[in-house]
């Protein structure tokens, strides 16, 4: 076999595990996300929204990595739940500004222990886990 076909040799490919990972990691969010009725997605809108409170979808987006595409109907959904609203800017009105409501703000003491319990299905040492953020985020930052 020649050096190319090498190249496509799904164990060579470092997109696999990254991509694997992440799809059983959050194969393990699940069963405590469908407890508070929201998908992985919309948690983690949902955890920026918890930290900060109001912020325009631009920046939304750029913090979860997400075009406009796919955070519109997820902004959608977390408002009809009554977690955020979304109205435009008043100083410019180009801008839509998404707003924690009451009932966001309370979800959070109900998800407050779910990242403990999924870290507990993983065996990766303290020590090994911030590494692998520290590169994945380096990975990240490279691609912008």
């Amino acid at each position: 076999m020649d050096k190319n076909s090498d190249t496509l040799k799904l164990e060579n490919q470092l997109c696999f595990p990254l991509y694997a990972c992440s799809k059983e990691i959050v194969r393990r969010y699940k069963p405590y996300l469908d407890k508070i009725d929201l998908t992985y997605t919309q948690y983690i809108t949902m955890m920026v929204m918890w930290e900060v409170k109001q912020i325009n979808v631009k920046e939304l987006g750029e913090k979860l990595y997400l075009d406009s595409g796919t955070l519109t109907p997820l902004l959608k959904k977390l408002e009809s739940k009554d977690y955020v609203k979304r109205e435009r800017s008043k100083h410019d009105e180009r801008n839509l500004i998404v707003t924690i409501t009451e009932k966001g703000e309370a979800l959070k003491s109900k998800a407050v222990d779910i990242p403990e319990k999924v870290s507990a299905c993983m065996t990766l040492s303290e020590e090994k886990a911030q590494a692998l953020y520290s590169v994945l985020y380096e990975i990240l930052d490279s691609m912008e």
